[in-house]
C-alpha cells in the first residue's frame, strides 16, 4: 500500500515536472507560472489593471507573464514602450495569432494581421484612402457635422428629461465611420443599425470580459459551448451584412469614380496587380476592423467625457466647457487659478464662435483651453489600457533582456498616461497637463492613447476630429445634468480591450437655439 502511494506520488511529481514552464535564458523577471494555467491565478480577471501595476512595482517596468504556456512580456512606462514600439518597431510590430481576438479576425484585415507584406500593403492603402477622402479635411468634417445635426435633434426631443447616452453615441460613431467606409447612413432606431451596434457591443463585452482571458490561457476549452462562442456567431452575422453591402456596391459603382472606401478597394482589385494581397475576404475583415474600432473608441471616450461633465456641474462652463478637477484641489488649493482658467476658456470660446452657425475643426487652434480639456478627457478615459497585444517578429533584446521570437508583448498604456514625471498632475483630472506656462496647448510625449510606432491606431485623426466637433457642438447647445434619482456617479470603468464607463443616464436642458444667425 505504501509502495503504491509512493509510486502515485512519484507519477504526479513527474507529470508536473515534465509540463512545468521553463523561462528562456535572460528573460524578464516575473511571477512564477503554474503548469497549464500560467499566471492566470495572479490576476483579478474582471479587471487586472491594478495587478499589472503591482507587478511592475515588484519586478520593474519590463516583466514577464505566461498566458497558459505562452510567454508574454509587459511593458510599463514611456521609456520601455518607446524603445519597443518606436526604436525597435520592426522587432515588436507583430500580432499574436493564437488569441481569441485574432481567431475572430482570422488574421485578416489591418488591425490584427501579422506584420508582413499583406499588412504593410493594406496599411498603406488605408492611410492613402483616408487621406484622399479628407480625413482631417473639409469632406470628413462635413460628414461629422451632418451626423451632429441628428444627435442634436435627438437631444432636443429629450430636453427637460433624461436619456440613455450609450446607444446615442454608439449609433452616431457607427454612422460616421460607416459613411466613410460605405457611404451609408442609418436613421437612429433603424433595424440594420440596431443589429450591427448590438452585435458589436456583444463582441466587445466578451472581449472585455473574463472569458477572453480564459480562452487565451486554456486552449483545450476552445471547442466547448462556452459564452465566447457567441462572439464568433455575431462576427459571422456582421460578415454576412458586410458581404451584402459589398455586393450592392459592385452593382452601383462606376469604376474609377470611387464614392467611398469600398469603391476604392474594388477599384484596386480590378487592376489585378501582380503579387497583390487584395481580395474580397480581406476587404470584408478590413471593413469589420475599421467599423468596430471606429465606433468603439470615440463613443466610449464621449461617454467618459459626459460622465465627468455631469458629475461636476459646479464647474460646467456656462458656454460649453467643463473642467473636472479634484474638488478639494479646485476649491481649497487653487480656487482662484481654476476660476480664471474657466473664464479664459469661456471668453475665448465665445469670441471664436460669435456669429458662427456651426463649429469647425480649424477653430481648435484658437481654443487652447478647450483642446486641453478634450485631451485630458482622453487621458483620463484611458480607452485602450493594454493597447492591442503585439508580438516579436524575431529574437531581440529590450532594456538588457532577451526576448525570443513569437513572444506576446503587452504595452501597458495606462502606465504612461499616469506616469510620474511625465505629467504635472498624473493622478487627477487636470487640463493643465496640456498647457504650457504661457497658457498655450502643448501635447506631452507621454500622450499615447492611440499607441505608438507603425501600429499607431489608423483612426487617430478621425477620433480627434469627432471628439472636438461633437463635444463643442453639444456643449454649446445643451447643459447636461446628473439625474437627482441616479445616486452617486460611479467612475469605475468596465475593463477590457477598451475601458467603458458603467451605463448611466443624463439629464438634458436646452442652453440656446440649435442655430444662430
Amino acid at each position: 500500500m505504501l509502495g503504491s502511494l509512493i509510486f502515485v506520488g512519484f507519477c504526479i511529481f513527474l507529470f508536473f515536472f515534465l509540463i512545468r514552464i521553463q523561462k528562456p535564458k535572460n528573460f524578464p523577471p516575473g511571477p512564477r507560472p503554474l503548469p497549464i494555467v500560467g499566471n492566470l491565478l495572479h490576476f483579478n480577471i474582471n479587471n487586472p489593471l491594478k495587478d499589472f501595476k503591482l507587478l511592475a512595482e515588484r519586478y520593474g517596468n519590463v516583466y514577464s507573464l505566461y498566458l497558459g504556456r505562452s510567454p508574454a512580456v509587459v511593458l510599463n512606462g514611456l521609456k520601455a514602450i518607446k524603445e519597443a514600439l518606436v526604436t525597435k518597431s520592426a522587432d515588436f510590430s507583430g500580432r499574436p495569432q493564437n488569441l481569441l481576438i485574432s481567431h475572430m479576425m482570422e488574421g485578416k484585415g489591418v488591425i490584427l494581421a501579422d506584420y508582413g507584406p499583406a499588412w504593410k500593403e493594406h496599411r498603406r492603402f488605408a492611410l492613402m484612402t483616408l487621406r484622399n477622402f479628407g480625413l482631417g479635411k473639409q469632406s470628413m468634417e462635413n460628414r461629422i457635422l451632418g451626423e451632429i445635426e441628428h444627435i442634436v435633434a435627438k437631444l432636443e426631443k429629450h430636453a427637460g428629461s433624461v436619456l440613455n447616452p450609450q446607444s446615442l453615441f454608439h449609433n452616431a460613431a457607427s454612422n460616421i465611420i460607416y459613411l466613410m467606409l460605405s457611404g451609408t447612413r442609418y436613421e437612429y432606431g433603424e433595424e440594420t443599425l440596431n443589429k450591427s451596434v448590438k452585435w458589436i457591443s456583444e463582441i466587445t463585452k466578451i472581449l472585455n470580459g473574463p472569458w477572453s482571458l480564459i480562452y487565451d490561457t486554456l486552449p483545450w476549452i476552445r471547442s466547448l459551448p462556452l459564452p465566447f462562442m457567441k462572439l464568433f456567431k455575431n462576427n459571422n452575422l456582421l460578415k454576412e451584412m458586410t458581404m451584402t453591402m459589398i455586393k450592392n456596391h459592385k452593382t452601383t459603382r462606376v469604376r474609377g469614380e470611387p464614392r467611398d472606401f469600398v469603391d476604392c478597394y474594388l477599384d484596386d482589385l480590378d487592376m489585378e496587380k501582380t503579387g497583390s494581397t487584395f481580395n474580397e475576404d480581406q476587404l470584408v475583415m478590413y471593413i469589420l476592423n475599421l467599423h468596430m474600432a471606429g465606433s468603439d473608441t470615440p463613443s466610449n471616450t464621449l461617454l467618459t467625457a459626459f460622465l465627468y461633465l455631469m458629475a461636476y456641474p459646479d464647474i460646467q462652463g456656462l458656454t460649453f466647457t467643463s473642467l473636472h478637477f479634484n474638488i478639494k484641489y479646485c476649491y481649497m488649493k487653487h480656487k482662484i487659478a481654476n476660476i480664471l482658467f474657466l473664464e479664459r476658456c469661456k471668453q475665448k470660446i465665445d469670441e471664436v464662435l460669435q456669429g458662427k452657425s456651426h463649429v469647425s475643426f480649424e477653430y481648435r487652434y484658437n481654443m487652447p483651453h478647450t483642446q486641453a480639456v478634450i485631451h485630458e478627457f482622453q487621458r483620463i478615459a484611458n480607452i485602450t489600457p493594454l493597447s492591442v497585444f503585439h508580438s516579436t517578429t524575431r529574437d531581440t533584446e529590450l532594456m538588457g533582456y532577451s526576448i525570443p521570437k513569437g513572444t506576446i508583448i503587452i504595452p501597458n498604456l495606462s502606465s504612461v498616461l499616469n506616469e510620474e514625471g511625465q505629467w504635472k498632475f498624473p493622478n487627477e483630472f487636470n487640463p493643465s497637463n496640456f498647457l504650457n506656462k504661457q497658457g498655450q496647448f502643448e501635447k506631452p510625449e507621454a500622450f499615447i492613447p492611440f499607441s505608438a510606432g507603425p501600429r499607431l491606431c489608423l483612426g487617430e485623426g478621425l477620433t480627434r476630429m469627432e471628439l472636438f466637433l461633437i463635444l463643442v457642438s453639444l456643449l454649446h447647445r445643451f447643459q447636461f445634468i446628473w439625474p437627482e434619482d441616479a445616486g452617486e456617479p460611479d467612475f469605475t470603468p468596465v475593463f477590457g480591450i477598451t475601458l467603458t464607463p458603467k451605463p448611466y443616464k443624463m439629464g438634458i436642458r436646452l442652453r440656446q437655439p440649435a442655430t444662430e444667425n
